[in-house]
């Protein structure tokens, strides 16, 4: 058996290995397209574009391994089936599960491998790929002189060079626009019939060498004179030169302890102490909030009496009655924030008349009242407000970092679940090679893809918690694989269409039996 075991591990490593290479590949080329813009015309050196793609590379690992897994678990036991070695395997009491346990361990170890991309090496290519990137963004474009065009790469200095040889150095016809003296001088513009223009050999400086041209400069006046004229000044050369630092066009190192707060470049560790952290940023938004309501309402709350039972006491009062029980009234007391020394209106007030507590009041009161009142309500539901938004925040980014944290022992384990759905299925189809295997695998991979998206759609919505949504679309594939490995080990087709054909069969013999009739 451990024959066996070796040919169905030689038989896997090659088409994993090939399916691997061409997933990583397509996956490259699809994340590097979104940043070829960013990349292009800035005269990045081969080696940094070779150092972004190697960074590339390895943050696609964890979803280049399982379509490998599932492409290279087809093809082996479809070519095993397709040439009947599958069937006599079993002719010797072999199951199914049996044959698939040495590609079990194998996969067993791509998942942990996996799993230690996404927890180490991921964050740290991550890092490196943005710092890189940040940097390229930042970086000038590549000097490019070009002919009958005007370049404005060199800090406050407009070049047009009107005629370029083949040689690349010798120009005509050139204008220099010297924008350095804004404030001093209205108009500075060089003008040459020829020269020259190369870069040093240490390729720190850039050299252009002007012959049979004219300086033109316009002074401005300012300060106490200016009313004073000053005349336009010519000034011709026979030879004119300017040299440029390059410095401006290198790259840049930027540090990367910038980027390292950011959830992709955060280990399985770091992920969980976020959240915690996020966790208890939430609790205590929630009892600030509840503490400045609490707070604002007892600093700037005024106990007021109730009126009508003010009213109905004065009534009494000035009546002489006594002993008269008065009608029941709730005990309200209302609060408000009221100016200092605000009068109460003591008078005897008509309760069926009274519309609002501002009848309480004079009325020559009641709109310093309202505009108080107001203003305290602004105050207070914009203090709400931005505390809300802060809470909400920190709510959607511990969803996000949860389900980034889930998601990677998910990647991992779609691995195994992939060993068990392509196994039987190569088992079933009886296809081996690249054609119909790599069809049925993308078709399973692309389900998987979408419910990965639709579930972190539904994680940050709050339908789904982090958890469920980084498992769920395993847990969906998992009934599936169970389906197709029962169907391969009981040598039954993958879906029954016995009891279809005999129906078709049956109506086109009703059909022939009518026409003969």
């Amino acid at each position: 058996m451990k024959k066996v075991d070796k040919l169905l591990l030689k038989s896997f490593v090659g088409p994993f290995v090939v399916s691997f290479g061409v997933a990583l590949f397509v996956l490259i080329m699809q994340f590097l397209w979104l940043y070829i813009d960013e990349i292009a015309g800035k005269g990045v050196s081969i080696f940094i574009m070779m150092e972004l793609i190697g960074y590339l590379s390895v943050s696609t690992f964890p979803m280049a391994l399982p379509i490998a897994v599932l492409i290279a678990s087809v093809m082996v036991m479809g070519n095993l089936a397709e040439r009947y070695e599958l069937s006599s395997i079993k002719s010797a009491g072999v199951s199914l599960l049996r044959i698939l346990l040495p590609l079990a361990f194998v996969c067993t170890g791509i998942a942990f491998f996996s799993y230690f991309t996404s927890d180490v090496l991921i964050p740290k290519a991550n890092l490196k790929f943005r710092s890189r990137l940040f940097d390229i963004r930042k970086q000038k474009p590549a000097l490019s002189i070009e002919e009958g065009t005007f370049n404005d790469d060199f800090r406050q200095f407009v070049i047009r060079v009107g005629e370029k040889e083949k040689d690349g150095e010798t120009i005509g016809k050139v204008i220099i626009e010297d924008q350095t003296n804004v404030g001093r001088s209205k108009f500075n513009q060089i003008l040459a019939d020829s020269g020259q223009m190369f870069t040093t050999a240490d390729k720190r400086f850039f050299v252009m060498r002007l012959y049979k041209g004219a300086q033109y400069q316009e002074p401005t006046s300012n300060g106490v004179a200016q009313s004073q004229k000053y005349p336009f000044i010519r000034t011709n050369f026979g030879s004119w030169t300017k040299v440029w630092d390059m410095q401006e066009f290198e790259m840049s190192r930027t540090d990367e302890d910038r980027f390292k707060s950011q959830r992709s470049m955060l280990s399985v560790a770091e992920l969980r102490k976020s959240v915690d952290s996020l966790y208890q940023l939430m609790g205590n938004t929630q009892q600030d909030v509840a503490s400045d309501l609490m707070t604002n309402l007892k600093k700037n709350a005024t106990p007021i009496p109730n009126p009508v039972e003010q009213a109905q006491q004065d009534s009494a009062r000035r009546a002489g009655v006594t002993g008269i029980q008065q009608p029941p009234t709730a005990n309200v007391t209302t609060f408000l924030e009221l100016p200092p020394n605000t009068p109460i209106r003591k008078s005897v007030l008509d309760t069926a008349t009274m519309t609002s507590i501002l009848d309480c009041f004079e009325e020559k009161d009641r709109k310093t009242i309202l505009d108080n009142a107001l203003r305290q309500y602004q105050v207070s539901k914009s203090g709400f407000d931005n505390r809300k938004k802060q809470f909400e925040n920190k709510q959607l980014e511990m969803v996000k970092t949860g389900y980034d944290l889930y998601s990677k022992y998910a990647f991992a384990l779609i691995c195994l679940v992939f060993l068990f759905i392509g196994g039987p299925m190569g088992a079933l189809i009886r296809k081996g090679g690249f054609g119909y295997p790599i069809l049925v695998s993308i078709i399973y991979f692309v389900v998987f893809i979408f419910l990965s998206i639709f579930c972190r759609k539904l994680t940050e919505t709050y339908v789904l918690t982090p958890l469920l949504g980084a498992i769920m679309p395993v847990l969906v594939l998992v009934p599936i694989a169970v389906f197709l490995t029962n169907r391969a080990v009981k040598d039954a087709q993958m879906f029954n269409v016995e009891p279809i054909e005999r129906f078709f069969r049956s109506l086109a013999a009703r059909f022939k039996k009518k026409q003969a009739l």
